[in-house]
């Protein structure tokens, strides 16, 4: 889910950032104040979502069995964030893995209580 979130805000970012840099034209070393102000805006965002972003791929990777070193596949230049990508919507192993209980699982509701209570 936090995959498609991401997704849907770049997309969204990048269609006011057209608008607003449209405003100002797109004449070659001219971009807007507004447009820079973005842009600035955008690489902050960028790094502010970074770590959390990193951490929610291993645990995916963890859902599904998987060790959290493939997060290193988004490296893979062109088709790397897609292989992650299609990771992150799968669905996670059914029942516990080497890396704990199934979060979905409704018979594990009382043991992962313990872990939060």
């Amino acid at each position: 889910m936090f995959a498609l979130l991401m997704l849907l805000a770049v997309i969204v970012w990048a269609g006011v950032f057209i608008a607003v840099a449209g405003v100002g034209g797109f004449q070659a070393g001219a971009m807007s104040n507004l447009a820079t102000i973005w842009v600035f805006a955008g690489v902050l965002a960028y790094l502010a979502i970074l770590i959390p972003a990193i951490a929610v791929q291993v645990r995916r990777f963890h859902d599904r069995d998987m060790s959290g070193w493939f997060v290193l596949l988004n490296f893979i230049p062109y088709v790397g964030g897609l292989i992650v990508f299609v990771f992150m919507v799968l669905p996670g192993t059914p029942g516990e893995n080497r890396f704990g209980l199934d979060p979905k699982d409704p018979d594990n509701v009382a043991s992962m209580a313990e872990v939060f209570g």
